[in-house]
């Protein structure tokens, strides 16, 4: 049986039809619903495996970005996402998707009743999309190839990860919140289609330098971190849109990628759903 994908939308949501299209050829069902319908009958959440929230500027990021979302479903649907993840189920958040996330509270952690990281404006200030490269980290996202290096794109104004104080930052990065972030674009970087064919096997800190400058790390999050996990591996919220290369042609280079390559952002979706059939 599918796996079974809710995603849900608002006013100013772009990237749901992407998005269920990735989901799609990765094998899963998906369904899309307005939001409204999400706060009227909470209890629809526990007909699916999976809950998406895509990207774009819902309700026109006003306030900031993603807070009005998060607001209605933090007080009329909270208690579901709880059990939605008590249950084994998975959460996606993908740029907006993850300013939600974080500001109703899932992450990095759902059970500390706290806010201690936030998505903040681009130390640029400008609006960044470009492509980049970012390496996997914690090995229990369930999203997530471990030890890989992707290439997605991101476009997004505020997207840095900032914590209230270099302790949480410590505490995040400890306990192991921390499984994507951003790398420099260096030959010594392996791709993760090359590890899937088992051509490199790198260490955890192959071909890496740290800090990751501008424009590599396109809006100078803390630590490079550009995507979070929650302690079980089962909440993924990023800022780089996987939605937008489930295709070869769909990367700036693909003329010049000879062999046959599964493109990086579909990795994430099967991924995914993979992890139901364990």
């Amino acid at each position: 049986m599918a796996v079974r994908v809710l995603i849900v939308r608002a006013a100013g949501t772009n990237c749901d039809v992407e998005t269920a299209h990735a989901w799609r050829l990765a094998g899963a069902q998906t369904e899309t619903l307005h939001v409204k319908r999400l706060l009227e009958q909470p209890t629809l959440l526990r007909s699916f495996q999976v809950l998406t929230m895509p990207g774009g500027f819902s309700y026109g990021d006003d306030l900031a970005a993603g807070t009005i979302l998060a607001n209605q479903l933090r007080h009329s649907v909270g208690d579901e996402l709880l059990r939605f993840i008590d249950d084994g189920k998975l959460i996606l958040g993908i740029c907006n998707g993850f300013q939600v996330l974080v500001k109703i509270g899932l992450l990095p952690d759902p059970r500390r009743g706290e806010r201690l990281v936030t998505l903040a404006f681009n130390r640029c200030g400008r609006f960044e999309a470009r492509w980049v490269r970012l390496r996997t980290g914690s090995t229990r996202c369930r999203f997530l190839p471990p030890n890989a290096v992707l290439e997605l794109p991101v476009a997004h104004a505020e997207g840095r990860v900032f914590c209230r104080d270099d302790t949480v930052l410590r505490n995040v990065i400890d306990r192991g919140h921390v499984c994507l972030t951003y790398v420099e674009k260096t030959e010594r970087v392996p791709t993760a289609r090359a590890q899937a064919r088992g051509s490199l096997i790198p260490g955890p800190d192959y071909g890496v330098d740290r800090p990751c400058a501008y424009p590599a790390n396109p809006n100078g999050s803390a630590a490079d971190i550009a995507g979070l996990t929650d302690a079980r591996g089962q909440v993924l919220g990023l800022m780089p849109h996987p939605e937008r290369f489930v295709d070869a042609t769909q990367h700036p280079l693909w003329t010049r990628h000879r062999e046959n390559r599964e493109p990086d952002g579909l990795l994430v979706f099967k991924s995914a759903v993979a992890s139901f059939e364990g």
